[in-house]
């Protein structure tokens, strides 16, 4: 009875034994194609969530710089509104801009400034003629309140007024020739009012400039019709560029070809500096607003005529009736 009993439970283990080993290759074929299925959709997944994860760290960076780049304050305002820069140029109160303006500011891509007085009225017209027949943008800072007396010239109200009592041209620079109004001007002309320019040709004088690449330049002096302080600032008679003066040593106050700081190379002097857009934008943060007579800024010029790569562009001096370069070059480790 016993063994009769134990038939039926064998036959039972071994028909479950005969179901899990045909079913034991069906799930190892599975594991293996999972396995391997996995080696190919894991790495592509890492892969794609990898890229998501660097397109939004990148995405968000440049959404975030993009905001640092923009003008303060201009964050609310549609990015393709804001206008990040001006000009001088002049809009009638009504219609269009007449005629009567034969040299529009806005043809300008250079711009002549200067403090002016009433009673050097004879030379600063001679300067104005000049800069506006060649197509300047002019601005003028009167020191002496006196503005409704220049309206007895013709190109009065071609050009830009502004006024304030006893205040010099580095006050007004300081105040009225932000980089961002003067964007759009390649040059700056920033000189005193009595200068004399019959000879001058501002034209000619920006072509060389743009020609030899200088950012910081100042037209020469006739030596024996100008009050020479500095040998540097005289007009040579050799060459058209010059980057140095040579000068016997006197108490040892000599230039010579060891010489490397101003005034024996890299130096103007301020009455007439000519400053390109990049050497403006620079120098006019280096214009502290207590600055009067810009006494010391000379010799600190060179920090701002470091726009290129190589080397230090250069100082330039215009003679009148002859071109005169005076420029430095040095290489920037």
């Amino acid at each position: 009875m016993k063994l009769s009993g134990c038939l039926p439970l064998l036959a039972e283990q071994k028909s479950r034994h005969s179901c899990l080993c045909s079913l034991l290759p069906t799930a190892s074929l599975l594991c293996l194609a999972l396995f391997v299925g996995s080696v190919y959709v894991a790495p592509n997944y890492r892969e794609k969530i990898s890229r998501w994860g660097i397109d939004g760290l990148v995405s968000s960076k440049f959404n975030k710089c993009e905001k640092q780049c923009r003008p303060n304050g201009s964050e609310p305002l549609p990015k393709d509104i804001v206008v990040t820069a001006s000009n001088l140029e002049m809009r009638p109160l009504w219609g269009a801009s007449k005629r009567s303006y034969q040299n529009p500011v806005n043809s300008s891509s250079n711009i002549f400034a200067m403090a002016v007085g009433i009673k050097q009225k004879d030379l600063v017209n001679k300067m104005v003629t000049k800069f506006l027949s060649s197509d300047f943008a002019v601005m003028l800072f009167h020191y002496d309140g006196i503005v409704d007396e220049w309206k007895d010239f013709d190109w009065s109200n071609r050009v830009i007024h502004v006024t304030a009592v006893n205040q010099t041209k580095w006050w007004f620079a300081k105040r009225f020739l932000h980089p961002d109004i003067v964007e759009e001007y390649d040059y700056v002309f920033l000189w005193d009012e009595d200068l004399g320019v019959d000879n001058f040709d501002p034209k000619l004088y920006v072509h060389i400039i743009e020609s030899e690449g200088l950012e910081i330049s100042q037209p020469a002096l006739d030596p024996y019709k100008s009050e020479v302080h500095h040998q540097i600032t005289a007009r040579g008679r050799r060459s058209t560029v010059h980057r140095r003066t040579f000068r016997p040593s006197n108490g040892g106050k000599g230039c010579d070809v060891n010489s490397t700081a101003p005034p024996c190379t890299g130096w103007i002097e301020m009455m007439a500096p000519v400053f390109s857009r990049a050497a403006w934008r620079c120098v006019w943060y280096m214009i502290q607003n207590d600055l009067i007579h810009a006494w010391g800024l000379d010799m600190q010029l060179g920090y701002c005529a470091q726009a290129r790569v190589f080397t230090i562009p250069c100082f330039v001096k215009y003679f009148s009736g002859h071109c005169d370069f005076l420029q430095f070059s040095t290489a920037v480790g």
